[in-house]
Parts: C-alpha cells; sequence; structure tokens
C-alpha cells in the first residue's frame, strides 16, 4: 500500500541505487576489448558466440555433446564437423585450429585438448566444484567475501528410481558433509545473524520431480506420495543438523503439482513450524502473480513464514517450443520487458507481504534489484525478511555491490560433474549471451539510462503455432487439474454404460445378429465392456448391395459436402475427447495420456483430409490455345476398411473418413478387441450426418465375413492395418479377378515394423533411455511403430543397458484407468500367450537383464528387456508386439545401420547421436519410413509426420500426408478442342 502511495519516489530511489550498482559493475574496459587482448580460449569462446549467432548454435551444440566423446580424436572429429556447418562464420584462431584432415594428428589433438580445456575452464566459471570438497572450498571463499550460499546438486533427469534413492542419499550426504564442515567456521554476522535471529549456515536447493522418477501431474496422489516419503526423510535430517532447504520450481507442467504437494507437506504438524524452508515462483510465467498471492494467503494459514525465491526462469526456450509443438496456451511471456516488469509487480507484492512471506530476490538485472532494494527501504522491510540472490559465476561484481550496501547475498552455486552438469552450462551460456540479456547489455557498456529505465511492455503476444498449412487438435494438457477432473468423470460416466450391445449399422439401420461377442477389459477380463453383434456372411451381402446403391449419389456429392461432414465429426469427437479416452482406456488398455493423443489424431485425420480432399477437388488445368486439359479425381467405389485394435479409433477413423470423403462407400470392419470403439466412430458419423449405405459398421469374424468382403467382386478397395500375415493373404486374395469383376483391387496395407533405435557415442544418455524405455514400452509395446530393437555402440553399451534396466524396473504395471500406471496390459489372451512364447524362445537365444512381477488378474506381461542378442536371433527379427526389447552390441556406426536395415520390415527407426555426420548418414540409409532423431519413435503427427513405411511393413502412400487420399481416387485427364472452323480464343489476345 505505502508502494503505491509513493511511486514517483520509489522509482526515483530505484534509479539512484541503480547507477551506484552499475558503477560498481563497470570495468574500466569493455569485456569486448579485453577478450581481444586476452589469450584464454574460454573468454574467446564467449566472445564468439556473442558476436556470431550461427557459431553461438553450434558451438553449444558441441558443447552439449563434450562430455560424452571419450577419445581426443573423436572430440577433434566433432569439433570439425559441427564447425564446418554452413552456417558458420569461423573466426581465424578457431579455423587455424580446425586446419587438420586427421582426427588422430598432432593437430587434431591439439585442437582437442585446447578446446576441452577451454570448456573445462568455462564450465567451472559457473559450477562451484565436482566434489564436496571443492565445493567447500568455494563456500569458504564466499563467506570470506561475507556472502551466503545456497548448493544445488547437478543432474537434470531422474529416470529411474534407483537416481531418485541416490539423490536423496547425495544430498544427507551433502547435508552432513556441510554441516560438519560448518563448525569451523566462524560467524559472519552480515549473512549468519538477522534482527538477533541465527540463520543457518548451510543451505541447500533440491528439486521435486528428482524425488520420484515417475513423477507425473496425470498422477497427483501417486506423486504425491512417493515424494513426500523421501522429502521428509531429508527435513527430518535437515532440521537435526540445523540446515535449510529450499525447494527449486521446474518445468511449467510440474509447477501446480509442485506447490500443491509443497503446501499440504509443509502444514503437517512436524513441520509447520519450520522457517528455514523455501519455494520459488518463476518471473516469466503469466500465471506467476496468481500463484505467489496463492503461497502468501497460504503462509498467512500456516503462521510462520517461508523463504519465496523469486526469479525470471531458466526454461523459456523449452516452454516455448512445448507449447508451440503442443499448441497449448504458451505459458511464458515472449517479450523480455514484459518478464522485467511482471518481476518488479511481484517484487512489490513479496515484501508489501514481509510479514508473511521471507523474501528472497534472484536476478542480476541491476534494475531488478535496485527496485526490490529501493521497496525494501520504502517499506522498511525487516533485515531477516529479505536478502539478494545471485547465480556462482555470472553476478560477482553486482553480488559485492549488494554486499556493500548492507543486503545478505546468496550465492545459488550448482555442484557435480561436467556430465551431468552440461545443460545447466548451456543454460548459463544462452543467458551470458543472448543479446537481450542485462549481464551482456552491461558488459558492452550499454547507456546507463537505457539500463535502468522502467520496462515497458508494447506488445505481449503468444507465438504462431508450429504449422501453419494445417493446424493439429490439442492434446489435452494433464497438468492441468480441471482437465484431470473432467478425464476422472469421463471415466466414471462411461463405467456407467459398461455392459450394453452395440449393433451392426447397415443401410442406414441397426439391425440384430445371430452371435454376438463380449468385449471386454484386457486389465480385467470378467468386467465386460460391451456385447458386439457379429454380423453373418449374408448381412455382409446385404451391406456391400446397399453401399452400391448409395454410390452413384454420394460420389457426385460435391467435395465440400462431402468434407463438411467429415468437419462435423471433428467437432463432435473434440466435444467428447475424454469419453472417447476413457472408452479406449477401458476397452483395449491404453492410459490415458496415450489414448488423449489418439483422439487428437482422429480428429487431425477428419480435418486434415477435409482439406486435403478440397484441394484435389480443384483439380489442375493445363490449356494450350485452341485446348483445354482437364486433369482430376474421381472414386474408386466401395472400400472395406479393416482396422487395427491398437489405435482403436485414430486409425479405424483415418482409413474410413479418407474413403469416404474421396466418394467411396465404406464399409468398417474393427478387430475384434475394440469394435465398440468402432461403433463410437459410427455414432459420430451418423450424428455428423453421413447418409445411410454411404458409410457402415460391419463388425464380424475376420475368416469368414472379412475374406467374404475382401474377396467380393463389388470392392474395389481394401485399406488394411494390422499384422504382416493377414496383409499378404489380403494382398494374394485381392490380387484374384472374381467372376464379372471389372477392376483391379487396389489394397493399402500397413503391416508393422521390427523398429530398431540406434545408440552411438555421442549419445544423450539421459534422452536415449527415456527415449528407449517410452518408445518400447508404451501401450505395452503394442504400438507398429514401437522400438522392439535397441542397436548400441560397443563403448556406451554397457552404461546404457544398465540405465535402460533400471529405468524400466521403475515403471508402474496396472490396470490402465490407475493414473499411477505406465505400462499397462496387452490386449488379450492370445497376445499374451504368443509374446510370453517368445520370452521364452528370447531365454535360449540371450540373456534377461529384466523381467518384472505382474499383476495376477488381466492380461499382463512383464517388460522384458534381453541384452547381447545377436542379430539374426528370432526375438531380433520377429514382429513381437508386446513390450520385450533385444539390445544389440555393435562396433561402430556402419555396423548399427547394417543391423538396424537387417529386416524385413522398414516402418519406423530411430537414432540419438550428436555427431552430425552420423544424423547425415542416417537419413539418407537408415531404411524406413519414419526416422525419428533425438527423439521417441512413436505418436506421428498428422501433416507433421505422415506416417508409413515399406519392405514388409506395408504398401501405399503415408497416412496423413499430402498423398494419402490419391490412393482412394482413380485419375482422369479429359482434352477438349475448343476450335470451331479454325477460331478459337487466345488469352490475352483481343
Amino acid at each position: 500500500m505505502v508502494v503505491e502511495i509513493a511511486k514517483t519516489d520509489c522509482e526515483t530511489k530505484t534509479q539512484a541505487i541503480a547507477k551506484e550498482l552499475i558503477a560498481a559493475t563497470r570495468q574500466k574496459r569493455s569485456l569486448f576489448a579485453q577478450m581481444r587482448d586476452q589469450m584464454r580460449w574460454d573468454d574467446k569462446l564467449l566472445a564468439w558466440a556473442m558476436a556470431n549467432p550461427g557459431l553461438r548454435v553450434q558451438l553449444f551444440r558441441f558443447i552439449d555433446c563434450l562430455p560424452a566423446l571419450q577419445s581426443k580424436a573423436e572430440l577433434a572429429r566433432h569439433l570439425q564437423e559441427y564447425m564446418s556447418a554452413e552456417s558458420v562464420e569461423l573466426p581465424a584462431a578457431l579455423k587455424g585450429i580446425l586446419n587438420f584432415t586427421e582426427p588422430n594428428s598432432p593437430p587434431a589433438q591439439l585442437a582437442a585438448t585446447t578446446v576441452s580445456k577451454a570448456v573445462e575452464t568455462l564450465a567451472f566459471k559457473y559450477i562451484a566444484g565436482e566434489n564436496i570438497q571443492q565445493v567447500i572450498k568455494t563456500i569458504e571463499r564466499l563467506r570470506k567475501d561475507k556472502m551466503a550460499f545456497t548448493i544445488d546438486l547437478l543432474g537434470e533427469a531422474v529416470i529411474t528410481e534407483t537416481e531418485a534413492e541416490a539423490y536423496l542419499e547425495k544430498y544427507l550426504e551433502l547435508l552432513n558433509e556441510l554441516t560438519a564442515a560448518s563448525q569451523n567456521w566462524s560467524n559472519v554476522p552480515e549473512i549468519d545473524l538477522a534482527d538477533g535471529e541465527e540463520l543457518p549456515k548451510v543451505q541447500v536447493s533440491v528439486k521435486l520431480t528428482a524425488f520420484y522418477s515417475q513423477f507425473d501431474p496425470l498422477d497427483p496422489q501417486g506423486s504425491k506420495q512417493k515424494v513426500c516419503d523421501r522429502i521428509r526423510i531429508l527435513l527430518r535430517r535437515a532440521e537435526e543438523l540445523g540446515a535449510a532447504i529450499h525447494f527449486d520450481m521446474e518445468q511449467y507442467r510440474y509447477k501446480d503439482l509442485t506447490l500443491a504437494i509443497l503446501k499440504e507437506l509443509l502444514m503437517e504438524d512436524e513441520f509447520r513450524s519450520r522457517t528455514d524452508l523455501g519455494v520459488t515462483i518463476q518471473a516469466y510465467l503469466r500465471d506467476s502473480q496468481q500463484d505467489l498471492q496463492g503461497i502468501i494467503d497460504w503462509a498467512k494459514q500456516r503462521g510462520n513464514p517461508v523463504t519465496v525465491r523469486l526469479v525470471k526462469g531458466a526454461y523459456w526456450d523449452q516452454e516455448t517450443i512445448i507449447a508451440i509443438q503442443n499448441h497449448w496456451h504458451q505459458p511464458v511471456f515472449n517479450d523480455k520487458a514484459a518478464t522485467d516488469a511482471n518481476f518488479e509487480k511481484l517484487t512489490e507484492m513479496m515484501l508489501s507481504n514481509h510479514e508473511y512471506i521471507y523474501s528472497a530476490i534472484g536476478s542480476h538485472n541491476v534494475r531488478s534489484q535496485a527496485r526490490a532494494m529501493a521497496i525494501a527501504e520504502t517499506l522498511n522491510v525487516p533485515q531477516r525478511r529479505v536478502e539478494m540472490q545471485v547465480l556462482y559465476g555470472m553476478g560477482d561484481r553486482l553480488a559485492k555491490a549488494l554486499v556493500q550496501r548492507g543486503y545478505r547475498v546468496r550465492v545459488y552455486s550448482p555442484y557435480g560433474e561436467l556430465l551431468p552438469g552440461m545443460a545447466y552450462l548451456i543454460r548459463r551460456l544462452l543467458e551470458n549471451t543472448a543479446n537481450s540479456s542485462f549481464l551482456r547489455q552491461n558488459l558492452e557498456e550499454r547507456p546507463i539510462e537505457e539500463l535502468i529505465s522502467p520496462p515497458v511492455v508494447t506488445s505481449e503476444t503468444e507465438l504462431p503455432v508450429a504449422n501453419k498449412q494445417f493446424t493439429n487438435a490439442v492434446d489435452t494438457d494433464y497438468a492441468n487439474s480441471q482437465q484431470r477432473e473432467a478425464a476422472q468423470q469421463a471415466l466414471q460416466k462411461v463405467r456407467g454404460l459398461l455392459g450394453k450391445t452395440y449393433l451392426p449399422l447397415i443401410n442406414g439401420e441397426y439391425v440384430e445378429t445371430e452371435t454376438s461377442l463380449d468385449s471386454v477389459n484386457p486389465a480385467n477380463p470378467s468386467e465386460i465392456i460391451g456385447k458386439v453383434g457379429q454380423i453373418s456372411v449374408e448381412q455382409a451381402e446385404t451391406a456391400l448391395q446397399a453401399a452400391k446403391a448409395a454410390f452413384p449419389a454420394w460420389s457426385k456429392t460435391p467435395a465440400k459436402e462431402r468434407a463438411a461432414i467429415l468437419r462435423k465429426a471433428a467437432e463432435i469427437m473434440e466435444s467428447r475427447r475424454h469419453e472417447l479416452s476413457a472408452w479406449i482406456c477401458l476397452e483395449v488398455g491404453k492410459i490415458l495420456s496415450q489414448a488423449d493423443p489418439e483422439v487428437s489424431e482422429a480428429i487431425d485425420f477428419c480435418r486434415y483430409y477435409a482439406d486435403e480432399m478440397e484441394r484435389l477437388d480443384a483439380g489442375y488445368n493445363y490449356d494450350i490455345p485452341g485446348e483445354t486439359n482437364r486433369y482430376f479425381y474421381q472414386p474408386r467405389g466401395i472400400a472395406v476398411v479393416i482396422s487395427p485394435w491398437n489405435f482403436p479409433l485414430a486409425i479405424a477413423t483415418g482409413m474410413t473418413v479418407a474413403a469416404l470423403v474421396t466418394g467411396n462407400c465404406t464399409l468398417l470392419k474393427p478387430a475384434a478387441p475394440s469394435s465398440i470403439i468402432a461403433a463410437k466412430i459410427a455414432e459420430i458419423l451418423l450424428e455428423a450426418g453421413i447418409p445411410p449405405g454411404v458409410f457402415q459398421y460391419v463388425p464380424g469374424k475376420g475368416s469368414t465375413v472379412g475374406n467374404y468382403m475382401v474377396k467380393h467382386p463389388d470392392v474395389h478397395l481394401i485399406a488394411f492395418t494390422g499384422s504382416q500375415e493377414v496383409g499378404c493373404q489380403i494382398y494374394a486374395d485381392a490380387a484374384i479377378l472374381q467372376p464379372g469383376q471389372k477392376h483391379l483391387k487396389r489394397v493399402i496395407a500397413e503391416m508393422g515394423g521390427k523398429n530398431a533405435i540406434i545408440i552411438d557415442e555421442s549419445a544423450d544418455l539421459d534422452q536415449a533411455v527415456a527415449g528407449v524405455v517410452a518408445s518400447a514400452f508404451g501401450y505395452s509395446g503394442q504400438k507398429c511403430s514401437a522400438c522392439s530393437r535397441v542397436v548400441v555402440m560397443e563403448s556406451v553399451y554397457d552404461n546404457f543397458v544398465e540405465r535402460l534396466v533400471s529405468a524400466a524396473k521403475s515403471l508402474n504395471i496396472g490396470a490402465a484407468d490407475n493414473p499411477s500406471t505406465t505400462v499397462g496390459p496387452v490386449v488379450d489372451g492370445s497376445a499374451q500367450k504368443r509374446i510370453q512364447e517368445y520370452i521364452a524362445k528370447g531365454r535360449n537365444e540371450a540373456k534377461v537383464a529384466l523381467e518384472m512381477p505382474v499383476p495376477e488378474t488381466g492380461y499382463f506381461v512383464s517388460p522384458t528387456i534381453f541384452t547381447e542378442v545377436a542379430p539374426t536371433a528370432a526375438i531380433a527379427q520377429e514382429e513381437i508386439f508386446g513390450p520385450v526389447v533385444a539390445v544389440i552390441r555393435v562396433k561402430n556406426f556402419a555396423e548399427a545401420l547394417a543391423v538396424a536395415n537387417g529386416t524385413n520390415y522398414a516402418l519406423t527407426g530411430g537414432l540419438y547421436s550428436r555427431t552430425p555426420s552420423h544424423i547425415d548418414q542416417a537419413t539418407r540409409e537408415f531404411e524406413v519410413g519414419n526416422l525419428y532423431i533425438n527423439r521417441t519413435i512413436t505418436g506421428a503427427i498428422v501433416s507433421r509426420q505422415p506416417f508409413g513405411g515399406f519392405k514388409l511393413s506395408g504398401v501405399g502412400s503415408k497416412a496423413g500426408g499430402p498423398d494419402y487420399l490419391l490412393q482412394f481416387l482413380e485419375p482422369r485427364a479429359v482434352t477438349e478442342n475448343i476450335q470451331r472452323q479454325g477460331f478459337a480464343p487466345i488469352e490475352g489476345v483481343e
């Protein structure tokens, strides 16, 4: 309130303090002048990165992979590859040391040594030490300068429970060592005492997600329980030792759950009176004011203050990219001025509530710190209730200036080995070299008035979506509590609908059948999802004749009208998103976080194929004087769609609406285990306005009804997704010309894969392990794109296998509707039996590295990892379609590609590598329809990643791509001579 009254005075004070601080931080010569004069390579690297954006990107990419390189030759080769990019203008000094032809040569060795030492020196400008003893020495130096500290253990990814347990143990060890060392530290009143209160000499900062490898907003209760069990151990030990604990904030998707867990935990009687604990707020988040007010209100209720650390935020690029890729609301401000302005508002909120919270203002922006000091001095905030914070190595002069002004200063000091700390280093380098960085602008000696002026927000809009040509449906963000609640309500609603009977749809009417099939929950086979009427051959004939009768009118229906029905179907699916996800979850055992993107894919197929049909319907004109040439398309006739159970909504919808929008009358025969989801597609298409006979839902036995329709002379096209055995039989049967048949049938078949991911010696193993686990065990390995082989370079094989096994062992096996589940059941008993037979075969071919106990009820199969697998082994050659992975050791990258290509399939593949030449070679030579580099190999997105393969993985164009609809159409060309008695209009001539 006082600040509001005295805005002008507060700004005057801010400006005065800021000028003093800048004067203290300014050096006699500019940074660039010093760098030109110095011979230190670490300084040169930073200077070059500031001066050349292309070099900056490649240099940071090289630094990112450097710790993984195990020899000077490898280091030299990678340095040369990264620096030879077209976008890079090399400084003369760097060009000179790269002037070698062989990576084993003496010049290459010198280059490797020079650059690696420079990066190491650079890293330890920002990292307090590699071990606790080095950290203690750093701390003692800080204390001599009258600065407090908080220690953070480096490490970006906890992907196994072993690592989560180790994280806790390392922090317990850190607390013990630091408090033991602190017994020998003399008191520093400026940081150890405030307003007569003794402050903890030791403080550590921890990440909540590191306490549980399966931390997931979709599972708030399970995550909270696991995390709190470990945090309580840490908090109790810290209290015994008299140490403080601060909780860092991480990616946006974890924010709400992190705050909810901490608010609940720190209200427990055991911890409620503690005032040596803290939480973090990130000012670059658009909803940070709301979060801060929530913390203040909570602190009032708690009755004992906690520290709130205010920072700008360290994941801007990542948060922005994730939002754009997923078409989500962008959680961070785009304009840096907006973040700076928000930081000042949050600072005012915090300091105005100093009665309830302690404030820790973390920034290297002199204006931001000066503003905090001006507000604190205006409000007479007690010394105990405010401190300034900087990052180790980034605000040294500012920190000293703050100390001189009488403020308690705490230095955020990460420690650990270079490899796990590389992501932290890259973030610091990005901050230091960004054009908008205050540190950089100050080092460049921008005008003081410009640097300390109030932030002015001119415009603050979200960045554009990823694909301007086509906007994909937006997946559910389960970090949003309202979305989670809607998903749970949908599950309850669907459970109330179980057991109903679903009848075939023939010629616009639901028809009774003599037989029916129970569709069951694969996690609990005694639970009947519904009963599905099975058509007879006679009813199949009736449906085919209805389609034949409906075809003339439907084929003449304008493409825009057909497209409008698809768009209406997409709207209905969007409105029923959570319900459809629930049906997928219960009928085929797919967890919600993987069912929801399938709903998005089905929606995308409707909208994308509607757009594509309108594009194709325009045709092409190739006119010349005196002659018109028209190229256009017409539908083929009757299409039979035979859809799989593993993507029961997306693939069934995609094949069906592709056939419909192109003017073909379509019969959908779904796989038996997913017949009810297909019935929901029928409901949606009827509601969207599809005419009778144009679309028909014909569930039935494949060996009778399916074969009958495939061989029928009136069928023009079969679209199939499923096993190679069935797909090849369909292909053969369709090729036979039946009596009365006047056309050759078109077959579109996707028949699975034996997909490999290559891990080379430069791979980021955090990413690689997580990516393989997700690709191999997502939906229990029952995706045609799933990883079933991992081809690993010898130099990283043992390390990779150890972490892979540990990560897979950390997965939760259970029913798909349990939010803690990461691996659900397989689809039915026959699938379970087949996979178990392959596992038995694998025991005779390779070493079993992992098998886990599974629930006794339901069709569950353990995530299974085989190691030391021969490339020719059955488990490395045959499609298993379950959670079984073969890990194959290779000597070099050429062998890795040969092994990856050494099957009859060519569907998807992956590569984890930070070697540019390997990425280029894989792009050219990896025989797959979809190659994914440094990411998971499942989850293709319509338009962005059209999906499909070749060899025995299938025949036909890629689903969700620009030429997919052509397969459902017949092209025609019509030429007309428009001359009359030698006369014809000539365009442009009068």
